[in-house]
Order: structure tokens, then sequence, then C-alpha cells
């Protein structure tokens, strides 16, 4: 019997930057690829081993047919021959083929060969914190996202955000992974709901054997007693003990949880907590910032306010007398713009191309410093204009339409930014709040304004939220936002405290040019008013 076939060379999949998968969609892609050479690698390794059981059956029919003659003819000399040869040769034969081994060598090989491209246990805690993400922002069921369905979690009725074409449920094992990372940080708010579900799963699937699975019933009733127990209802992690202890009565560890369980009951000391997610950054804001992601960018009075509408702007650029861009006010306080097309399709993909090799995991200022957060979940890439025509192009038409002045030093090279799994980037400024940001080091002021271009669409979710402010913006692509981040007098307005929703369904790409204070002396004029 042939062997399977060597594996393919992978080339550059996920050499670029195997950490931090999930931080990015691009990477996501890229493992999607790994895993389809796996893939292929699993169907050759059945289909060969189909091969072999064809044949194991083959031989068991051949044997089953002979005794079922040899009760007729039991002295027949051919019967007495075959069955004197198979007891010789052929079950030796059977029992000790190689074929067995050899095609789960060279599947095991072929794994071997992409083993270095796995993902990491980082990558999956990260994707099932951004699952949880999702879970908060958006209020969504944890029983509808076990199902494959995005609804919110409301007392009367679950209600589709989103509903894909296709639904991918979750297996009790999933669910385990996902409320086991909640439990370790100690987060029993989240580890409770998807423990629950993952028990539920376990219980209805008992008795059967999964391969790819690592977690059990008896595992998942250990994690959610404990869980229960820590916040203080100790009578039903004294249930789940029990039942544990059915399915492993010989674990002396359990069995000591039950009996220190009665104790307390019988001493009265249970205590209820109500469940609550653990404090996070940005408390103060958190239930505006959510309550804007889940309007999913919708601003249905906006017609009603007289100073916000659209109009076409050439900005008194020769360069767009021709040819000006739709301009959409979106809000006055702050001053935030929205310019529709102002990319075409072609260019959004060619800048996608441009910093796709050179995606790294987002930093953010801490201290003086750059670090990475869990509150801002994407990989970004830096583009000089000097990479390619089309971004000295770019930054051309930004200057037409502003009247900034972005010569170096006076605005930043073009920031590229692909979101990952529930990417997100929570309120936050621009601008500098201290003079020991990183910003400063530049000498060319702080950052002035923003110009955000969407290089991409999204099926749900990722829209950009100015907290204070009170509205959101969705996610369309080719269009470009701006907003000036300081007031005329140099203070920083905390009107432009924004956010980046976490993408529910979708790839998102942005593009950030930040302009900075100096160079622009002429071209916005100071004030000493605050309001201005």
């Amino acid at each position: 019997m042939p062997l399977l076939p060597s594996l393919l060379a992978l080339g550059f999949l996920l050499r670029l930057s195997r950490a931090d998968v999930f931080t990015s969609m691009a990477s996501v892609r890229q493992a999607l690829a790994t895993e389809r050479e796996l893939l292929h690698h699993l169907h050759a390794y059945i289909q060969a081993e189909s091969v072999r059981l064809g044949d194991l059956h083959r031989f068991y029919e051949k044997v089953n047919t002979a005794h079922q003659e040899a009760e007729k003819s039991i002295a027949n000399p051919i019967l007495a021959y075959t069955l004197i040869k198979r007891l010789h040769s052929e079950w030796m034969n059977v029992a000790h083929s190689m074929e067995s081994s050899e095609n789960i060598q060279a599947f095991q090989n072929g794994f071997k060969k992409v083993e270095g491209d796995l993902l990491t246990a980082e990558d999956l805690a990260g994707a099932a914190q951004s699952l949880m993400r999702l879970q908060d922002v958006y209020s969504l069921s944890v029983k509808g996202l076990v199902k494959g369905l995005f609804q919110r979690d409301l007392q009367t009725d679950n209600t589709d955000i989103y509903r894909p074409v296709w639904l991918i449920s979750m297996s009790a094992d999933d669910c385990f992974h996902i409320g086991k990372v909640a439990y370790e940080k100690q987060d029993y708010y989240h580890s409770i709901a998807w423990l629950e579900e993952a028990v539920g799963l376990f219980r209805s699937s008992y008795g059967s054997w999964f391969t790819e699975n690592e977690g059990s019933l008896e595992n998942a009733l250990d994690y959610l007693a404990f869980s229960y127990f820590k916040v203080g209802n100790i009578s039903y992690a004294l249930n789940l003990s029990r039942e544990l202890l059915l399915y492993d009565p010989d674990n002396e560890r359990v069995a000591r949880n039950v009996h220190n369980y009665e104790e307390l009951l019988a001493e009265k000391l249970e205590e209820k907590v109500t469940l609550q997610r653990i404090n996070g950054t940005n408390l103060q804001t958190r239930d505006a910032y959510e309550g804007l992601c889940q309007t999913l960018g919708s601003q249905p009075t906006h017609y009603q306010i007289p100073g916000l509408f659209c109009s076409y702007e050439a900005n008194k650029s020769p360069y767009l007398i021709l040819q000006p861009m739709r301009k959409e006010i979106v809000s006055l306080h702050p001053y935030v713009v929205l310019y529709h097309d102002f990319l075409s399709d072609p260019e959004a993909t060619r800048i996608k191309e441009l910093a796709a090799p050179w995606l790294q995991r987002s930093v953010v200022a801490s201290e003086g410093k750059q670090v990475e957060a869990e509150y801002r979940i994407s990989k970004s890439a830096w583009l000089k204009n000097t990479t390619d025509p089309l971004i000295r192009k770019l930054d051309f038409r930004i200057a037409a339409l502003t009247g900034l002045n972005l010569q170096l030093p006076y605005a930043e090279h073009l920031q590229v930014v692909n979101y990952g799994i529930g990417g997100h980037y929570e309120p936050h400024f621009d601008h500098a709040t201290s003079r020991k940001s990183p910003l400063y080091r530049m000498n060319v002021g702080n950052r002035v304004a923003t110009f955000m271009v969407y290089l991409s669409s999204v099926e749900a979710g990722g829209s950009t939220a100015f907290v204070y402010a009170n509205f959101s913006v969705p996610v369309l692509k080719n269009a470009a936002l701006f907003w000036w981040n300081l007031h005329r007098n140099g203070e920083g307005d905390e009107g432009t405290l924004h956010a980046g929703c976490p993408v529910l369904i979708g790839d998102k790409w942005v593009a950030n040019k930040w302009i900075h204070e100096h160079g622009q002396e002429f071209r916005r004029q100071c004030s000493s008013s605050p309001e201005d």
C-alpha cells in the first residue's frame, strides 16, 4: 500500500508573525491555510486507513464464509488446508501488519512539518477572551453563541443582532476551554456561564469519545463547582461535586470538598453573591461606550439637528474643483466630518497589501513607554510616503481636503491597522494627555487632528464611538473620518474621547493619519477661547 504523500512546502505561512494571531484577522487567515494543509494530510490518512480497513473486512468475510462452509463439509481437504494456512501465517500477517503504523507515521511526519506554525496557548486564551468581550459589549446570549447565533441576552426575547448564513455551533470542549480561561483569571461571572453550557453538552454526550477533546464532564463539573463556591453558592457547588463523585468515586480531593461544603452549610455560612463582571479599564465610561457600540453606528435622530448636513467639499483646492468630496457633518461639538468615497476599491486593496507583511501587535502609551494592552486588540504597520506612490498621493489628497501641512515632521507616517477576533480599542484620546507621552519626543507639538480611513467593510460591529459626545459612526468602506483633537487654544478636546467597538463579524482595516500642531500655525488660527 502506498504511503501518504509528503508535506508540501509551507513557504511563508505564518512565518512573518506566529505570535498574537488572535489580534489580527490577516493572521487568522494565514492560520486557516496551515489548517488546510493538516486537513489535506488527515484526508490522505483516512483514505489510506479506509483501504486498509476494507482489506480487513474482506479477510473477515472470507474467514466467516469458510466457517459457514465448515459446518457442512468439515472433511473437505481444501477447507482443512486453508484453515491450517490461516492459523499458520495469515492471522499472524494480519496481526503484525505494518500498514497501520506506516499510515499513522506518514500523517505524523506531515504534522511535524507544520508543528512550528501551530498556535500558542496565548492565542487560545486571547480568542476565548475575545468571545467573552463580544458577549459583554453586545449583551450576547451565551446559549445563542454556543448555537452559532448572535442574539441579545434579554429576559423576554432573544433578538438576533446578526444571523450568519452558516451556523457554526460550539462543542462541549469549546465551551469548557472558554470557561477555564475565565476561571484562571478569577472571572467567575464568565466561567459560570460557559461552564454551565459545557456541563450541559458533556452530559448529553456522556459515554461518547471524541479524539480531539481535552476536557470531560468530570473536568467541567470540577471547575463549575468551585466557581459557584467562589461566588458564595455553596449548596449548588455541593450538588455539582456530588454529581462528580458519581463519575469519579475515588477522587479524594472532591470528596474532601463535599465534606467541607456540608460543614459550611451546616454552620449556615452560605453567602449568596450577585454575579458581576470584573472591573476593567474605563469603568466610568463602560456603560456609555457599550451602549453606543450596541447601536451599531445607527443615528436615527441626527436628521433633526439643522447644523448636520451633507455637501460637496472642494476646500478651494484646485485638486478638488473638478471632483469634490462628498462631505457629511456628523457632529458639531466636537467637529467630526465623514468624507464618503475618499478612496477607491483598488486603492484600499493596495494599501492593505503594502501593510500586510509588516503588521505587528499594536501598542499603547503607558508611563512614557509603548506597551501591549488587552484594551487594544489589533496589529498595525507604518507606511512611509516613500513606500509607494499611492501613499504620497494619499497625503496630497488629505492635505487638499483639510488644508493642513502633511510634510514631515508635521504629520506622522500612515498607520494601517487590522483588527483581530473581537478586535477593539477601548475609549482613548488620540492626543497626548501628559507631557511624558512619547508623542512629545517628536518636538512638533501634540496631535491636532486625526484623519481615519476605513479600508474595508464589516458585517456587524466595529463602529467608532465618541463616548462623551454620545454618537457612533459605522464602518463604511472607503470613507474617511476627520476631527480636531485640540481646541484652538491648544487644550485637548474631551469630546473626542473615542473607541473602536469590537468587530462582531468581519475583517476591519483602517488607516490613520495624525497631524501635529507645528506646521499648522498659518493654516488653523489660534484662539484663547476654550470653546473654539
